[in-house]
C-alpha cells in the first residue's frame, strides 16, 4: 500500500523532506511506503537541491490540496497566505495535513484546527516548535498522564547564539547581530527572531497543547533582547546569572473560587547558572517542562535547519500513514465522521484566561545611572519599600560615564508595583536614566 504525498514548497525544510522520503534505507520499513506524488514550488526552472523528475513538480499549489490521489498534504512554504488558505482547503477534501509553518499555527490553529475535527482529519505540527526535537508529540502522548505545570524553553536558535556570543566575547548586540547575519543565523530583517515574535508563535502553540486551551496570541506578553547589553551580561555574569530569551507557559497561583489562569510570556530573563536551561548556548533549543508525577523533564537539540526540521516532518507523516495502515481512519462516529485519535487530534475548544503582566508575581534585575551624591541608594530603597517592592541585593558597582552605576535584585513582587516604583525613580532629581531592566527566574 502507498501512501501518496503532495508536498508544498521545495525550500530548505521541503528539500530536507522530500531528501529523506527518496533515501528510506534504514530508516522505518512504513517510510518505504511513502511516495512523493506532486511537488508544489513557485518556479519551475530554479535549481533544486534534491533532484525530482519535472513532471512531479508544479505551480498549481491548488492541484495538489484538491487531488484525490494525495493522502497527506504537506505545507512546508512558510508564511501566512496561502499556507492558511490550502491548508483549509486540503482539510475541505478530507486530506491530512502536516506543517512546520508556526506563524499561520499560532495565528490560525483555532480554525484549522476547528475544520479538522469536523472533517475527521489530522493536523500534525511537530516541525513548527523547535525544529527536530520531538517536543509536539511527547506533550500530547508520553507526558498525557501528567499534570503539567511550566513549560519553560530556549525556542529561538538566532537569540541564543547572539547572547551566548555576548556572554563569551562581552560584545554588543548590534556588533554579534551584523556578524550573525553575515554568517547567515540571523535573517536580513530579523525582527521576528530579535523582538521575540518567533518565539511568542511557539510558547502560543507549548501553552496550548500543555494546558488544554487555545491561546490568544495578542494576549502573550513578547519582549526581545535589542536592550541587553553587554554590561547587563557582564553584571549577570558578576551575580551568577547568564541571560536568555526565555518563553514561559506556566500555571498562575489563583484562589479556590477563580478560574485557573495561565502566564504566557517571552522575554529575556537573568537565568541562575545552575538552572537546566542556562548551559543551552549557541543555535541550540532546549525546552524544560514540569509535571505531576514525572518532575522535570528536559528536550535539547537543534532548533532548526534542513535535516532536522525535516524529520519532524517525516516522523508526523509516518505517525499518519501508520493510521492509515491499520484503518483506524475508517471507524465512524454516528454522524458518519472518521473517529480520530485523541491522542494524536488538537480538540480543546476553549480559550485560555491569560494573566496579565502587571498581574505577574517575579524577581528583577535593573540598573540605574544617578548622580554620584550620598543618599542615592537610600532614596532608592525607600522608594521601592513605598511601592511594596522588597530588594534581595544593592550593589553600587562604580561610575559610567561620571555617572554612578546602581543594580539591584529585587525579590518576588507584582510586576505592576515595580513598574511604579520604577516611574517614581525615573523622577528623581538624582537620577539619570534606567539603564536596563530584567526578569530574574
Amino acid at each position: 500500500m502507498a501512501f501518496k504525498v503532495g508536498l508544498l514548497g521545495l525550500g530548505t525544510v521541503g528539500s530536507g523532506t522530500a531528501a529523506i522520503l527518496l533515501d528510506p534505507a534504514q530508516r522505518h520499513p512504513l517510510l518505504k511506503e511513502l511516495k512523493i506524488h506532486r511537488v508544489g514550488v513557485r518556479s519551475l526552472d530554479k535549481a533544486r537541491a534534491v533532484d525530482l523528475p519535472v513532471e512531479q513538480l508544479t505551480t498549481d499549489l491548488e492541484s495538489i490540496v484538491t487531488d484525490p490521489e494525495v493522502d497527506v498534504v504537506v505545507e512546508v512554504m512558510g508564511g501566512l497566505e496561502p499556507a492558511r488558505s490550502l491548508m483549509l482547503k486540503a482539510i475541505a477534501h478530507g486530506k491530512h495535513v502536516v506543517t512546520a509553518n508556526k506563524a499561520a499555527i499560532a495565528r490560525y490553529g483555532d480554525e484549522i484546527f476547528t475544520a479538522a475535527n469536523a472533517a475527521g482529519v489530522y493536523v500534525l505540527i511537530e516541525a513548527a516548535v523547535a525544529g527536530g526535537i520531538p517536543v509536539i508529540e511527547p506533550l500530547k502522548q508520553s507526558l498525557c498522564a501528567n499534570r503539567i505545570q511550566a513549560v519553560t524553553g530556549i525556542v529561538n536558535g538566532t537569540t541564543n547564539y547572539i547572547l551566548s556570543r555576548m556572554q563569551s566575547e562581552g560584545s554588543d548586540f548590534n556588533e554579534v547581530l551584523a556578524d550573525a547575519q553575515r554568517l547567515g543565523y540571523a535573517e536580513a530583517d530579523p525582527t521576528a527572531d530579535v523582538d521575540g515574535l518567533d518565539a511568542a508563535d511557539k510558547v502560543a502553540i507549548l501553552a496550548s497543547l500543555a494546558f488544554g486551551g487555545r491561546i490568544k496570541l495578542p494576549e502573550v506578553h513578547c519582549e526581545g533582547i535589542r536592550s541587553v547589553s553587554a554590561a547587563d551580561i557582564a553584571y549577570a555574569e558578576k551575580l551568577g546569572f547568564v541571560i536568555k530569551l526565555l518563553a514561559t507557559a506556566k500555571r498562575d497561583a489563583v484562589g479556590e473560587d477563580e478560574a485557573e489562569q495561565l502566564q504566557v510570556r517571552v522575554h529575556p530573563t537573568l537565568v541562575p547558572k545552575s538552572h537546566p536551561l542556562a548551559s543551552v548556548n549557541g543555535v541550540y533549543n532546549a525546552i524544560l517542562i514540569e509535571g505531576d508525577p514525572v518532575g522535570q523533564v528536559m528536550f535539547f537539540g537543534p532548533g532548526a535547519g534542513s535535516g532536522p526540521t525535516a524529520s519532524a516532518v517525516v516522523a508526523d507523516i509516518l505517525n499518519i500513514a501508520a493510521i492509515l495502515k491499520v484503518g483506524r481512519d475508517t471507524v465512524v462516529q454516528p454522524d458518519g465522521k472518521p473517529l480520530l485519535d485523541p491522542l494524536l487530534a488538537c480538540s480543546h475548544q476553549h480559550y485560555s484566561k491569560i494573566t496579565p503582566i502587571d498581574e505577574l508575581v517575579t524577581r528583577f534585575y535593573a540598573r540605574v545611572l544617578t548622580q554620584d551624591s550620598p543618599g542615592v541608594i537610600g532614596k532608592l530603597g525607600t522608594c521601592f519599600g513605598n511601592h511594596e517592592v522588597s530588594l534581595e541585593s544593592v550593589v553600587q558597582t562604580g561610575l559610567r560615564d561620571d555617572s554612578a552605576e546602581i543594580v539591584v535584585i529585587t525579590h518576588y513582587v507584582r510586576e505592576g508595583n515595580f513598574r511604579e516604583a520604577l516611574a517614581e525613580i525615573q523622577s528623581m532629581e538624582s537620577v539619570q536614566s534606567i539603564a536596563s531592566v530584567l526578569r530574574v527566574l
